[in-house]
């Protein structure tokens, strides 16, 4: 089964466009430095570009840079005035997001964050920038909580909020104590009861296996 999603995506790669040189660049890239294989898939770098441009978003918020494969699809989606700010607590991974923000030339809409998250979210509105209109949230999922009450602490009303990994190969509904899993399941419990976001979550199969997304407009 796996295969076949596998050769689903690349139907989709080469039928809808998810891919380009710009972004298979910065996959070599990542892959020559040794990085882990752990960004979003083409198909899904792609999604969140739309996602973007459907919620007309002109300021991006990021948590978890990586290597900027994802980085670079959002800021794309960005009008000529938009800014991106994402946070990457790896130096070596901050490193090559840089450059490869810089080659896919838009180093002048996004800042790359170097450091704890939850160390400077609370002083990103201080750096100049208004409240967000899009955020996309992948970094330690054992923090996710408190990156989504951040989220939704510096978001527009009507802001879209996006989470990657929630479902876990389906042990979301397991009693588990696998890495992350119990806290991602505090995330559910909190966002049953938070009237202040309007949410769903899709299951997702394909190049990176089965997991899913949290998705949400913020009221």
């Amino acid at each position: 089964m796996e295969e076949t999603w596998r050769a689903v995506d690349v139907y989709f790669e080469e039928k809808l466009a998810t891919t380009d040189e710009t972004m298979e660049h910065i996959l070599k890239k990542n892959e020559e430095a040794e990085m882990p294989s752990i960004e979003v898939s083409r198909a899904h770098g792609k999604m969140l570009h739309l996602m973007a441009k459907m919620a007309k978003a002109k300021t991006i918020l990021e948590i978890g840079t990586h290597g900027g494969f994802s980085t670079v699809w959002l800021a794309r989606a960005l009008p000529e005035e938009g800014r991106m700010a994402t946070f990457e607590v790896n130096p070596k991974h901050a490193e090559m997001a840089r450059e490869n923000i810089e080659s896919a030339g838009i180093s002048a809409e996004v800042e790359v964050i170097e450091g704890e998250a939850l160390s400077t979210l609370p002083s990103i509105l201080e750096k100049g920038y208004p409240r967000f209109d899009f955020i996309f949230i992948d970094a330690d999922k054992e923090n996710n909580s408190e990156y989504l009450n951040w989220a939704l602490k510096l978001s527009k009303k009507g802001a879209t909020i996006i989470v990657d990994n929630v479902v876990r190969r389906g042990k979301i509904i397991e009693d588990t104590d696998e890495k992350a899993v119990p806290q991602i399941r505090d995330m559910f419990d909190q966002l049953s009861k938070d009237d202040r976001i309007e949410t769903t979550a899709i299951q997702t199969v394909g190049q990176k296996g089965y997991d899913g997304f949290l998705m949400g407009v913020v009221k």
